[in-house]
Parts: C-alpha cells; structure tokens; sequence
C-alpha cells in the first residue's frame, strides 16, 4: 500500500478523533483517539469504514484544521488533570462561560484565540505522546472528568 490515497487523512468517527498516515514501509496506519487517556492509540479497525463511508452523522472526513478542533473538542470535555494543557482547556471554558453568561455566541476575536490555543494543546498532546512512545515517563497526569 502507498500514500497515494493522500495521507495522512482525518476524519471524526463516532465522536473522537480517527487519522489514517503512511507507515514507514508505505502501509497504512490508522489511530484512534482515546477519550480515556488523550493519547492516539494505535487502531486499523475504523479505516475502511472512514474510507469509504458516505458522510453521515457518525464518520466525518475533515481537514486538519477541523481534525485539531475535534481532538481537543474531546479531550478539553473528557479530561482533566494538572499541568499546563489543563490550564490552557480551563482558559478555553472562561471564554465560552463568559460568552454564555452574556447569551451571545463567541466573538471573531474570541473563537480565533480559542482555535489559537487548541492547535497549541494538541502540539503539547503530540509531544507528550512522543515522549512516552521513546519511553519516558508521563509529563502530566490524566483524569477521566466524563465517560465516553
């Protein structure tokens, strides 16, 4: 198999995040998301279903853009715990709050730091998932706020 098909791919599947990349001899890689941990974990399963699904409310192709914003849409929900990235999801929640609070929706200024601050937790999320695959311990620790 080749990337011939355009990877890497992003999709949202079943409320997470799915991304389908070339491996290191060409093959297909697929990554799912975990609501549980924020990590990517290593999954095939959703591939050919994401690749040939007809968009429905359940699989969703999306440009990497939009795939930043549903990763940290999931894991900002479902997670909390100490550190950084927690503090930047608790910036996020005082802007919306504050914007509920007023009963309007955000402002352009708003949503473009809210987009701001996503690309930069899932950068956080990235490196911290390198981390751990070359085998180092944990920078920050996770909990589960809500079931998946």
């Amino acid at each position: 198999m080749s990337d011939d098909i355009g990877l890497p791919m992003y999709w949202e599947y079943h409320g997470t995040a799915f991304k389908l990349e070339a491996g290191p001899e060409g093959e297909w890689v697929g990554s799912l998301l975990n609501p549980e941990t924020g990590l990517f974990d290593r999954d095939d399963r959703p591939t050919l279903d994401c690749l040939f699904a007809t968009t429905t409310s359940y699989i969703t192709t999306k440009p990497f853009e939009e795939f930043v914003w549903t990763s940290e849409r999931v894991r900002s929900y479902h997670l909390t715990g100490d550190g950084p990235i927690f503090a930047l999801y608790d910036t996020i929640k005082a802007i919306r709050g504050q914007a509920e609070a007023e009963n309007r929706r955000l402002t352009g200024e708003e949503l473009a730091m809210v987009k701001s601050i996503y690309r930069r937790t899932f950068t956080m999320w990235e490196e911290e998932q390198k981390r751990r695959e070359a085998g180092e311990p944990p920078s920050f620790e996770v909990r589960q706020l809500r079931p998946f």
